[in-house]
């Protein structure tokens, strides 16, 4: 691994950043819910999209992708939670925006450059990954 950052990839990162409506929601519908849970709690292991640098190469242009997308991304993130028998009965773009903000990084640096970049498709039966280079 090089000391410092050197190798970047194709790539612009985004991250959700679960806002307090979302922390409501899932303390509402917790048939279990968690004792003291927060927002810097629901915030500490985010997920993060890598998305097409060309497409998504200032922070506006980001958002716009994202919100392009928006219901795709609001039932993964509510997923991660729950089922969707728990979802709220409809979804809109201003619940997600209310429910999460975009976090935009237009680098995206590879610390392990000699190590190839595995691609899983969790949609597929298939269980080998596909190398990316």
């Amino acid at each position: 691994m090089p000391d410092h950052p050197r190798f970047t990839i194709n790539r612009s990162m985004v991250a959700l950043v679960p806002e307090q409506p979302f922390l409501d929601w899932i303390q509402a519908v917790d048939p279990q819910p968690v004792a003291g849970l927060t927002l810097e709690h629901v915030r500490e292991d985010q997920s993060v999209f890598l998305v097409p640098e060309e497409l998504a190469d200032t922070h506006e242009n980001a958002v716009r992708w994202v919100e392009k997308r928006w219901q795709a991304f609001f039932e993964f993130m509510l997923g991660e939670w729950f089922d969707d028998s728990m979802w709220p009965e409809k979804l809109t773009l201003q619940m997600f925006r209310a429910w999460f903000s975009v976090r935009y990084h237009s680098m995206v640096f590879d610390m392990v450059p000699d190590v190839p970049v595995m691609h899983e498709d969790w949609d597929e039966d298939d269980d080998s990954p596909d190398l990316l280079h």
